[in-house]
């Protein structure tokens, strides 16, 4: 049997990975949750006998999946599973992220591999314990959905996808991998679907929401929230959009949610997280007045909105036409805007 390894960072230096004696130089490319660590990272990988913590090895699983170092996880995560609990929540959201960096980068034979592993493993679980009872567990199971559904898309079978998704979505409604779930369900369904119709029974401030005035506009739908530092940069895109298209028919709205705080963590009410939003939090960060912004959690379940920004972009005819869970370049949403002006 191979001989496990460790990889550890190194801000300098060479990379160097051991066996038996001998020794050679890798550099990886790697990235946080969130994104990228930094340009050119480099990481050490060196033999030991001694196990890694699960905790050590779920996070540098993680990072060779933003790297897209399919290999380096799957031997890593092979050279570990006699040394770990492989029935543990920690070690199925290890796999998830294989299954995950797999399906970065277009390798979809492992990822579906893995990906199974985490999701029977979690539902295993699920006979002992309820899903949120467990940090790790919803984030291993929904890994392991979002992961299935986009392998049996690659493999060309997208309505099984969509099924299959859907499915998952009933059958985990109510729990924190709902709107995960309904979210890769969207990617996959809701471009060239009419516009779900927006909740905006409770608004920012007048005018108020109202379908009415979308009708034969071309609509870009920015979902946003107040703590959310790249929402505040994509607005200054949208900005740029409604001077060069807002006369031309485009008409742009920022629905958002209650969080149930406000800045620096505090506890609020939904009447204080109203308040704050018209007045401490729009003095710093104005919310143009052309923007229309209704408050609702059911538009983001409707919408599948786990990720902020997500931006939206809805032809004349009320079809959605782009459906992107992240912050979108300004040449990028201007191109998709013009095209159905």
């Amino acid at each position: 049997m191979a001989e496990p390894f460790r990889i550890r960072f190194q801000k300098g230096g060479a990379a160097v990975k051991q066996f038996a004696g001998s020794a050679f130089a890798v550099t990886l490319i790697l990235g946080l949750a969130c994104g990228p660590v930094a340009e050119n990272a480099e990481v050490a990988v060196e033999t030991t006998d001694v196990p890694l913590e699960i905790v050590e090895l779920v996070g540098q699983m993680r990072d060779l999946a933003w790297a897209e170092q399919v290999d380096e996880a799957q031997t890593l995560i092979e050279n570990e599973r006699l040394n770990q609990d492989t029935s543990s929540s920690d070690w199925l959201l290890a796999v998830s992220w294989l299954g995950r960096g797999a399906s970065f980068a277009g390798r979809w034979d492992v990822a579906d591999r893995y990906a199974h592993e985490a999701y029977d493993g979690s539902v295993e679980l699920l006979a002992e314990r309820a899903l949120d009872d467990d940090g790790q567990l919803p984030l291993a199971l929904g890994a392991g959905i979002e992961v299935l559904g986009h392998a049996q898309e690659a493999a060309g079978d997208r309505a099984g996808a969509v099924a299959f998704l859907k499915e998952q979505r009933d059958r985990y409604r109510g729990t924190s991998i709902e709107t995960r779930i309904q979210k890769n369900m969207l990617l996959l369904s809701l471009e060239g679907q009419p516009f779900p119709v927006l909740d905006v029974e409770q608004y920012l401030r007048e005018p108020r929401p109202s379908g009415d005035s979308l009708k034969g506009k071309v609509v870009v739908a920015f979902f946003w929230a107040h703590w959310c530092p790249d929402c505040k940069r994509q607005l200054s895109d949208l900005e740029r959009i409604h001077e060069t298209y807002g006369g031309q028919g485009l008409e742009i709205i920022g629905p958002t949610q209650f969080y149930g705080y406000m800045s620096r963590g505090t506890d609020a009410t939904p009447e204080e997280e109203l308040d704050y939003l018209r007045g401490a939090y729009q003095e710093r960060f104005p919310i143009p007045s052309w923007m229309r912004v209704p408050i609702s959690q059911k538009n983001f379940l409707d919408f599948g909105v786990s990720t902020t920004p997500t931006v939206v972009v809805i032809d004349r005819e009320g079809i959605v036409r782009l459906y992107n869970p992240g912050d979108l370049p300004y040449d990028e949403l201007s191109a998709h805007v013009e095209r159905l002006l």
